[in-house]
């Protein structure tokens, strides 16, 4: 698990993010309504060590492809780049910013690398085109293999200088594959780069969800017969069960602030959701009827759960609050709702629905209202999942009986397959900032 630990140091050099005119205009429920204007130059090499066009052409890729993720974006064609975008200058005296007015640019990032002895040093710049003013500036050490992870940190740090809110592109995301022959647990990037399979139970292996608070992730697994709750240590590998009730042990959810678990247990022969801790001492049991209760989504303040049951007949989207165990209905649509999953940061909850024999991803507000449709097309797409910011959603799409993880933008737009091919990849889990 070694491998998987970050090994680079960020310096900041700008204690204070400047928010210019561009955080009032931009729409982050609407990605691509409204997009800023955006040149984004080739890193140039810095000094001694000379230059390493490979380094620089990775970094330019992942930097892009999380920009263009977003949606918040109309980048300036490179090929009418004028003098200026070839100048290593990175104060505000030193850049030309008429030309990149002249091209219609309203931001502006310039950067620059230098390579000695395997450590790499990257400088980065986010300036606003229109004021002159320096948004963002950025010094990041570390290794050569981690210029992925230099890109992804800086284009969080692009949303966070313009929307107030920090991406979520440096973040992991789990999800289980069979492509050893067992579903296993894996995890990768966002973008789908460094898979690493993190479990060898040669069973089946379900449900993943990370913690809130620690580096680590709980998941189901058939390991010793019975489908019980485990709990993973990232970087250590330490793995433990949790839960171990006769019976189901499924689905478990971590609480907001990381100190319970959701999930459900059929230790009384029927299929119930009940709070845990996360020893596996039994807290409180959360319904208590004779339908099949599955799939718990916690609200972002903790107080209410989202959850599947079939007790009026077919499978629908239930809330329960946590306290006083009062249960609603959420939908009244469709035959077939399932694997609900609530925005961390509003009152929307993501679902599949099933119509005609195909899954596709909605939402839908917790009073019942504003349902929309996501997903459209050929194959299932099922499980979604939040990014940590809200503003992107990943899920499981089954097309002609490949399974694989893809990502979107929370309204729809933008979505595209990152998991690799080779496997039937399912039950995504977005890691929050570490």
């Amino acid at each position: 698990m070694k491998s998987l630990k970050v090994c680079f140091l960020i310096s900041v050099l700008i204690l204070s993010l400047s928010v210019t005119v561009f955080a009032a205009r931009i729409e982050i429920s609407s990605p691509g309504e409204q997009t800023i204007p955006l040149a984004l130059t080739r890193l140039l090499p810095i000094g001694v060590g000379g230059a390493q066009p490979a380094l620089a052409r990775e970094f330019q890729e992942v930097l892009e492809n999380d920009l263009e993720m977003s949606g918040l974006f109309e980048f300036v064609d490179p090929a009418a780049f004028l003098g200026d975008a070839e100048r290593l200058g990175l104060s505000r005296t030193d850049i030309d910013f008429n030309q990149w007015r002249m091209l219609g640019s309203e931001a502006l990032i310039k950067g620059g690398y230098s390579v000695s002895s395997g450590k790499v040093t990257i400088e980065l710049r986010l300036y606003d085109v229109i004021t002159q003013r320096l948004l963002t500036g950025r010094r990041y050490l570390g290794n050569s293999t981690d210029v992925r992870k230099i890109a992804h940190t800086f284009a969080d740090q692009v949303l966070k200088s313009l929307t107030g809110e920090e991406g979520p592109f440096s973040t992991k995301i789990a999800y289980i594959s069979n492509r050893t022959g067992h579903k296993e647990l894996y995890l990768m990037d966002v973008d789908g780069y460094q898979p690493i399979r993190m479990t060898d139970h040669r069973s089946i292996v379900l449900n993943p969800d990370f913690s809130p608070t620690r580096k680590e992730v709980i998941f189901t697994s058939y390991k010793n017969g019975n489908p019980d709750l485990f709990r993973k240590e990232i970087y250590t590998g330490r793995e433990s069960r949790v839960s171990l009730k006769p019976g189901l042990n499924i689905g478990g959810r971590y609480s907001p602030d990381g100190r319970e678990i959701a999930l459900t247990l059929s230790k009384d022969k029927n299929s119930e959701l009940y709070l845990i801790g996360t020893d596996g001492t039994v807290h409180r049991r959360l319904t208590n009827h004779y339908g099949i209760d599955v799939d718990p989504t916690w609200s972002p303040n903790g107080q209410k759960i989202a959850f599947v049951s079939d007790r009026r007949g077919n499978p629908n989207i239930f809330i329960v609050n946590v306290h006083s165990l009062e249960v609603s209905r959420l939908t009244f649509e469709g035959k077939y709702n399932a694997t609900p999953a609530w925005n961390p940061k509003d009152d929307r909850i993501a679902f599949a629905r099933m119509d005609n024999g195909v899954f596709n991803v909605f939402t839908i507000r917790e009073d019942g209202s504003d349902e929309r449709q996501l997903t459209f097309g050929a194959g299932s797409k099922e499980h979604p999942r939040w990014s940590p910011d809200g503003r992107f959603l990943i899920y499981s799409h089954d097309l002609a009986g490949e399974k694989s993880i893809w990502i979107m933008r929370a309204d729809g737009t933008g979505a595209r397959r990152i998991s690799a091919p080779g496997g039937n990849d399912i039950h995504p889990a977005w890691s929050v900032r570490w």
